[in-house]
């Protein structure tokens, strides 16, 4: 037992470490337009048996535990995303495309797979019960969909409408109704595998499979809500959680050992179903929905990198060397059973010609509840079950890399896709004021003190303030899209939105798609609205919590907030970005700058990168140069008549 122990303690560390480094080598994929999944797989595949070895068989199955962690895991995650709420504006169309893509698609693909069974290497032999099982089961995981997929590229568009809402809806459902068609096709499958006929005691069973699936799940779910709702850190909450679904996997499968045993009967109670039933009565009939999928979100990627990349290793490389035509083959199969359902739900629902044109692009993608139905069957038939896998697996890749640029272009074309303008090369710097009070007067003069040009746009009459006559304000009749682009937002780089948070949010998401400026910097009335800004890149002030910084950093480093503030005398800080393309590469010990100027932080993307002599520039960083005014204000000049390659 110890030196069993041991073996698995020796494999996990190992695997943890290629786990570890398949999530950073999968980061490079979303980077070419890659899925991240796709990066995982490809690293189990590099790493496993077949290829480096550094995973063997023997460490594959002895890991095998970790599937039924992950997939607990995959579970609490479908469950998130079946929000009631969120899916009552599009019922009609969810329910009939719903019918269509599910009803289609099993139908097809498993009597594709059926009368494939003669080129399928381990059907080959099998009788026609046993084919027809397998071809069910192929065909239910066929159905499944991929939600977190889904959601990842409806927010990478910040695509909203009719379509996407339809699209997630129908994703979410069948992933649902899949793991329930799964349970009723192997349940039905074992018996005609054991050559028993279907009858009417076989439904009995299988319905009161089912119901006990739901009993636990609500079980579940009320577990779920007590560990939730504790004062426990949220690290042990985490714990609690992930074990319990743990728990499900390994309680379930060892009560069908037993049982089956003692008693030589058969009692199937699906875990993925227990666990995803769990998370849907959270998500709907309790306050801790939002807990739940922060905890799910942080904990997502390195979950889904030991699931994947385990994925990955496990996949039988000589299988697929002789089976990829018929992986090829059902990938079609399924794609024009998808193409059919849509036509069929989408017209059945009277939706848009155009959406349902498209209709059937959001479907292609699969991945974790796919996978893991898959993982069932390799567990549940030693004899045949990783040629199954290995099959399914290998159409689930073709899936995951086809499907998400199909999606993309889907959203793009039926026009609910919202990404940012393209942001205007602006000469000089300017910056456009949302709202006439006296802290935007201020701000204005603080501004044209540092050679701004700052302009006030406002609806209010300025006759009724103090203010400058130097200071331009723009009187607009609203703040609609037609009265903004009209004062030619573009000319301004940078925006303070001082109005309410509904209006700050119209304007930010309008000058977001329309304009692209490029920043954009919002005062936060109501902490609420405050994710709804970051997703659009903007600067939030919170005037509470920014006051309780400032005396914070007054406290603990004086001097540099003194600095920023502008109160160390003559001493300053200024802002460029990388725009010429002289500077890309450029190390920053090479540039000509004052002696007593210093680059002070480089932003790059979403992250600062912590600078030295040796650090090169990138197009689009943003530098920010600490210094006297006067050496500032040359290196300003320096930038403008490209002495200093920047602008």
């Amino acid at each position: 037992m110890i030196e069993i122990l041991r073996k698995i303690i020796l494999y996990a560390a190992g695997f943890g470490i290629v786990a570890i480094a398949a999530e950073r080598i999968a980061q490079y994929f979303t980077k070419w337009k890659a899925p991240m999944i796709t990066g995982l797989l490809l690293v189990g595949i590099i790493t496993g048996p077949y290829v480096l070895g550094l995973l063997d068989k023997e460490a594959v199955m002895e890991l095998g535990f970790l599937n039924d962690f992950a997939l607990a895991f995959i579970a609490l995650a479908a469950g998130l995303e079946f929000y009631l709420k969120e899916l009552n504006s599009s019922l009609k169309s969810i329910k009939w495309n719903t019918i269509g893509q599910l009803v289609v698609t099993f139908v097809s693909t498993s009597f594709a797979v059926y009368y494939l069974a003669d080129f399928i290497p381990f059907m080959r032999d099998m009788d026609g019960e046993a084919r027809l099982a397998v071809a069910m089961l192929i065909g239910t995981i066929f159905v499944a969909r991929s939600p977190s997929s889904a959601i990842a590229i409806i927010n990478e568009l910040r695509a909203k409408g009719s379509f996407v809402r339809t699209a997630l809806g129908v994703t979410v459902v069948i992933d649902i109704l899949v793991i329930i068609l799964f349970s009723i096709c192997l349940s039905l499958g074992v018996s005609l595998m054991e050559g028993v006929r279907p009858e009417w005691t076989l439904l009995l069973k299988i319905i009161f499979e089912l119901g006990l699936s739901f009993v636990l799940g609500w079980g579940v779910g009320k577990l779920l809500t007590f560990f939730l709702s504790t004062t426990l850190p949220s690290s042990v909450k985490t714990f609690l959680v992930l074990g319990l679904g743990f728990g499900v996997f390994y309680g379930l499968h060892f009560t069908e050992v037993y049982i089956h045993h003692h008693f030589g009967v058969t009692l199937r109670i699906e875990a993925l179903l227990v666990v995803l039933l769990g998370s849907f009565y959270v998500t709907n009939y309790t306050k801790y929905r939002l807990e739940l999928e922060e905890m799910v979100e942080h904990n997502g990627p390195w979950v889904y990198a030991i699931f994947f990349t385990l994925t990955g290793a496990t996949l039988s490389l000589d299988v697929i060397a002789h089976v990829w035509q018929i992986a090829v083959a059902l990938f079609f199969v399924r794609l024009i059973s998808m193409v059919i359902g849509s036509i069929i739900g989408g017209t059945l629902a009277g939706d848009k010609p155009l959406h349902r044109k498209y209709g059937w692009m959001p479907y292609v993608t699969q991945a974790g509840v796919g996978i893991g139905l898959a993982t069932e069957i390799d567990l549940g038939f030693p004899e045949w079950g990783n040629a199954f896998y290995t099959i399914v697996v290998a159409v689930i890749v073709i899936n995951q890399m086809v499907g998400p640029p199909i999606f993309k272009y889907a959203i793009q074309k039926v026009g609910e896709a919202h990404v940012k303008a393209k942001t205007a090369i602006i000469e000089g710097q300017e910056a456009l004021i949302f709202g006439l009070e006296n802290n935007s007067i201020a701000l204005a003069r603080r501004l044209r003190e540092h050679h701004w040009e700052a302009k006030i746009v406002t609806t209010l009459d300025p006759a009724g303030f103090a203010y400058s006559d130097d200071i331009p304000i723009i009187r607009v009749k609203d703040f609609s899209e037609e009265s903004i682009l009209a004062i030619k937002p573009e000319s301004a780089d940078k925006a303070v939105l001082l109005l309410s948070d509904e209006h700050n949010y119209e304007l930010a998401e309008m000058l977001y798609e329309k304009v692209g400026t490029d920043s954009i910097v919002v005062r936060l009335n109501d902490f609420s609205w405050s994710a709804k800004f970051e997703r659009l890149g903007a600067y939030i002030v919170n005037p509470g919590l920014a006051m309780i910084s400032l005396l914070d950093h007054y406290v603990r480093a004086p001097l540099t907030t003194s600095l920023l503030l502008g109160k160390e005398g003559d001493r300053d800080t200024l802002d460029i970005v990388v725009k010429d393309s002289r500077l890309d590469g450029v190390l920053l010990r090479d540039l000509r700058l004052p002696p007593d100027v210093i680059i002070l932080s480089v932003k790059r993307g979403d992250e600062m990168v912590i600078t030295h002599g040796y650090t090169k520039l990138h197009l689009g960083d943003h530098l920010t140069f600490v210094g006297s005014q006067e050496s500032l204000a040359e290196v300003s000049m320096m930038c403008q008549n490209f002495a200093l390659p920047l602008e």
